[in-house]
């Protein structure tokens, strides 16, 4: 079993005065969802998600060496140019992982970071963002430690990016991805994601998903206030054992192709996110009266024509419409018909599950 000090390093074989690294990190959507978590950015339950293809961030991270500092040395670019906004929650990301990166403060450091999708879209980009500087680091790290195994570099690298944003650790790989401690995966745990350890079934592979961006504005209640409600929350021990269960049952589903199954657990899923944080103190509803009339005209087309078509949802308005590669006609034209006028300004997103975190150079 892996430990955290055990991703402290003890020395360092090389130097290196500059360089740079550019990766790109996918998003992903949970299909069972995590909410609430203990200190340190562990879950409060397991997760499960699919990596996405064609949502992600891209980093540059440049790097030169300069005499050791008592502070951490950085410029951040959002799309090439200067985001002062964006700096705090990088150097709270740092300060996170010095003990685990002892050199950060031996270099100073251009982040340049830009998204494949659009900004403020609604899709949440702190995921993809800390999986794509996490790999960078990694790539930093490995060139001062030129012994690192491929498997250690990306344990790491989804352990870094969990204490900059949770569900980050699910984006270093893919194309489906388990955190937390299960009993029904061996190789999980709290610290970092792994790659489901089974075949999908083929009728998973290429699984759909056409974002539906229902509200791009700031959500009301932000995710880490919703999470730490969950800690006196009446139902969270309850939900946190439903959780459990409902991974076991969707590990069984990803391997033997119940896609109906798959749409009641994802479905049930999405709306018990939403229940946990409406029936919080204080409760807050994330969802809008679009977000209801897509899960309703989603409902009735499935029923009418039978098509295996789902959504789930995060924490927000936004709609993940899921369904099969061999139904996306269908289930476009239908998107295209009925969803996308209660899509703000009309806009939606069509993805697909991908492989993970690229090193682009």
């Amino acid at each position: 079993m892996i430990l955290e000090t055990d991703f402290i390093p003890k020395t360092f074989s090389n130097e290196i005065e500059h360089g740079s690294f550019s990766w790109s990190a996918p998003s992903n959507i949970a299909l069972v969802k995590y909410w609430g978590k203990r200190s340190n950015q562990i879950p409060a339950n397991p997760s499960i998600s699919f990596t996405l293809n064609n949502c992600k961030t891209i980093t540059k991270l440049s790097f030169s060496k300069i005499e050791k500092s008592e502070k951490f040395s950085f410029d951040l670019l959002f799309e090439g140019k200067p985001k002062e906004d964006f700096k705090p929650k990088i150097q709270k990301f740092f300060e996170r992982i010095e003990i685990y990166l002892p050199f950060l403060k031996q270099f100073h450091f251009i982040i340049d970071t830009q998204n494949t999708f659009p900004h403020s879209s609604g899709i949440a980009s702190s995921a993809s963002g800390m999986a794509a500087l996490a790999m960078n680091l990694m790539s930093l790290e490995k060139l001062l430690n030129s012994e690192m195994t491929e498997e250690f570099f990306y344990k790491k690298a989804s352990f870094l990016s969990r204490l900059g944003s949770g569900s980050a650790c699910r984006s270093v790989k893919g194309s489906v991805v388990v955190w937390g401690n299960h009993i029904d995966f061996k190789e999980s745990s709290d610290l970092f994601g792994v790659e489901f350890p089974t075949n999908i079934h083929e009728n998973f592979i290429n699984y759909q998903d056409t974002i539906l961006l229902v509200d791009k504005g700031e959500k009301q209640v932000s995710s880490t206030v919703g999470h730490d409600l969950m800690h006196n929350h009446p139902f969270s021990e309850k939900r946190f054992l439903q959780a459990n269960q409902n991974l076991s049952k969707i590990k069984t589903i990803l391997e033997n192709g119940d896609v109906a199954e798959f749409i009641k657990i994802v479905e049930s899923e999405a709306l018990t996110l939403h229940a946990m944080m409406m029936t919080s103190m204080p409760y807050f509803i994330l969802m809008k009266p679009n977000t209801l009339e897509i899960i309703n005209k989603i409902w009735k087309y499935r029923n009418e024509r039978s098509i295996p078509v789902c959504f789930t949802l995060d924490a927000g308005a936004n709609v993940h419409v899921l369904y099969p590669e061999n139904v996306s006609g269908e289930v476009l034209q239908f998107i295209k018909a009925e969803l996308v006028g209660y899509c703000q300004n009309g806009q939606y997103i069509c993805d697909q599950i991908g492989g993970g975190s690229n090193l682009i150079f």
